[in-house]
């Protein structure tokens, strides 16, 4: 759901060619012809599933890729989208399943393409991304099996991430003020209006008070990395690798949307994941301790993280639902794709806090317990 802005400007900013364009410009900047051409889902970009050929009639090379013309807004970080692409790239070269971005005519891996004609032309940041296959966890039944490969892989991508990414621009993932930075959660004071007075206000009302008494005087004894930020159940592709239909055995196939990448912590991650993973889980309160697990095979957590993990899943949650909220009420038109994360959202998020943070983090350790890591 994060895919939602940081709204003020940002839906206005929304990209929208025409699909001849399209077709115009993949041609002109990357030197392309485009067989079809479908539009994906997307929130603040615009992004279209093209099918791409080095000339008309070469079948033989056609290529399946992903155009993304990103909102002007953040079409004016081009360091940020750099740095960005550069890890996609990094990632890919360590053995992840990332996108590889096709390089302009005059190759680079991006262009800033003016959209519309006129005064107060927006610029726009165009990128060509190749295809990923495979389904979104969110379509799938997830099981023990695939939630604890995801926690493995968010813990191998940070860590490779800090270890051995290096990139001239990489000062631009600090964002301060990102609304999507899990340290960012005391900022949703200036959105909790939106949400009216209510039960699902004064829940997100103890959330930021408990996360400002108890996370950040500890987000110093965290370790650092660089977050992906954005591990929810559509930017994670699977494929099944058994045939068996009563007990499928997934592998993670493609990570998908790099754009709320920044300077976090290793913890931020796995709650990140954890939280919407529950989204679609039959067992939501121990979607936790088999993702904790896979975490804690490639980097076990510290007592202080272990400790702050339930505030950080419950903050995750309240972003995701506050800014919707916010988000809807300013474009209604998008209300309806707004709230549906939103309903499953808030009733997980009532709930751990009726079961309370010792029954829940209890269940969390016992499960990954389970798995003998820690």
């Amino acid at each position: 759901m994060s895919s939602q802005s940081d709204c003020r400007a940002q839906a206005l900013t929304k990209p929208a060619p025409g699909e001849k364009a399209v077709i115009e410009l993949v041609d002109r900047v990357f030197g392309l012809k485009v067989s079809w051409i479908r539009p994906l889902p997307s929130y603040d970009d615009q992004n279209f599933h093209v099918c791409v050929s080095r000339n008309e009639d070469a079948a033989e090379d056609a290529a399946e890729c992903v155009l993304k013309i990103t909102n002007s807004e953040d079409s004016q970080e081009p360091d940020l989208i750099e740095v960005q692409t550069q890890a996609m790239m990094f990632l890919h070269a360590e053995g992840f399943p990332s996108a590889t971005p096709y390089l302009t005519k005059d190759g680079n891996t991006m262009s800033l393409e003016a959209g519309d004609t006129g005064p107060g032309s927006r610029k726009y940041m165009v990128r060509l991304l190749t295809y990923l296959p495979g389904t979104p966890v969110a379509k799938i039944a997830t099981n023990p099996q695939i939630l604890y490969e995801i926690g493995k892989l968010a813990a191998r991508m940070d860590k490779a991430l800090a270890e051995k990414f290096h990139h001239a621009s990489v000062k631009s993932l600090h964002r301060g003020q990102f609304i999507w930075n899990l340290a960012n959660v005391p900022l949703l004071h200036q959105y909790i209006y939106a949400l009216g007075q209510n039960k699902y206000c004064e829940v997100v009302q103890k959330v930021i008070q408990q996360f400002e008494e108890k996370v950040m005087p500890k987000l110093s004894s965290f370790r650092a990395c660089i977050n992906h930020g954005d591990l929810n159940d559509h930017n994670i592709l699977v494929d099944s690798a058994s045939a068996s239909p009563e007990d499928p055995q997934y592998r993670v196939s493609g990570i998908l949307d790099f754009s709320d990448m920044s300077y976090g912590y290793y913890v931020f991650e796995v709650a990140i994941a954890i939280m919407y993973l529950m989204i679609e889980s039959s067992d939501p309160l121990g979607v936790g301790g088999h993702v904790l697990a896979g975490f804690e095979s490639i980097l076990p957590l510290t007592a202080e993280e272990r400790g702050a993990l339930f505030l950080l899943v419950s903050g995750r949650f309240s972003q995701s639902l506050v800014i919707a909220a916010h988000t809807a009420l300013h474009y209604p038109e998008n209300k309806e794709y707004l709230m549906i994360t939103a309903r499953t959202g808030w009733k997980h998020l009532m709930k751990m806090f009726e079961v309370g943070q010792a029954a829940v983090e209890q269940r969390w350790f016992q499960i990954a317990g389970a798995y003998g890591h820690h």
